[in-house]
């Protein structure tokens, strides 16, 4: 038996050997076929990438482009994409840090009784801060419409004060100049709030950019910044700041 299948090999060694024109015609259809199967999965990852492009997903147009430059890399698709897709990467960083941001904000809706709700949109400082010499901790920053009080824009601090019965805090967007606003701090205990007098002004701003510094007098001396990243914001939730 060992000796028949010794004989068989060496039989269709010989053969290869003597057609090597059919061994490379044999190579070159398996060669073929393979490139036919990778160029069609190819086509598959490049359909879901422009349907998540034409979708403005650029996440996941982000995540299938780069299927296709990765394992498909030398495909027709791939070479097709390729020149766009800083440009789709880019959109999708840009998307991923908006969803962030979107997150930074709290609303909330409490029923005034009688009278209505009470709407209220809020986020805490990027970076703690130190105002009193307690040590570092967040500052707020709080758009609120009550349907008695009206609406209102205010910092609130977990510590130290505000030296401010009237005073002016200094706002920039993304760094840039910074525009002066009259604030006042509230004759109470309750909180520690410096109210700023044009909170429409400042809901503007805020909008402006992806974030808003305010400077605000405190009562340990000097001024103290706070930076709040504001570009996230979901206007619906507070629709009468646009009216």
């Amino acid at each position: 038996m060992k000796r028949l299948i010794l004989l068989t090999a060496c039989s269709l060694a010989l053969a290869a050997c003597s057609n090597p024109e059919a061994e490379r015609q044999a190579q070159e259809q398996a060669a073929a076929a393979a490139k036919a199967q990778k160029e069609a999965k190819a086509e598959d990852v490049g359909r879901q990438y422009d349907s998540a492009v034409a979708a403005q997903d650029w996440e996941r147009a982000r995540l299938q482009g780069g299927v296709l430059l990765d394992q498909y890399k030398d495909t027709a698709v791939a070479e097709r994409i390729a020149p766009g897709f800083d440009a789709v990467k880019a959109k999708a960083d840009a998307a991923r840090d908006l969803r962030r941001m979107q997150g930074l904000w709290q609303y909330n809706e409490i029923p005034v009784a009688g009278k209505g709700t009470q709407v209220s949109a809020s986020l805490f400082s990027k970076q703690r801060v130190d105002v009193d010499g307690s040590g570092p901790k967040p500052v707020q920053l709080v758009f609120r419409d009550h349907p008695e009080w009206k609406r209102h824009a205010y910092l609130v601090l977990q510590a130290g004060d505000f030296r401010c019965p009237q005073c002016t805090v200094k706002v920039s967007v993304d760094g840039g100049k910074p525009v002066s606003m009259a604030a006042w701090r509230p004759k109470t205990d309750e909180a520690i709030a410096l109210f700023i007098t044009d909170q429409k002004a400042l809901w503007k701003l805020a909008h402006q950019g992806k974030s808003i510094s305010i400077e605000f007098p405190v009562k340990a001396g000097g001024t103290r910044t706070a930076e709040f990243e504001t570009g996230g914001v979901d206007v619906r939730r507070m629709p009468k700041w646009w009216q």
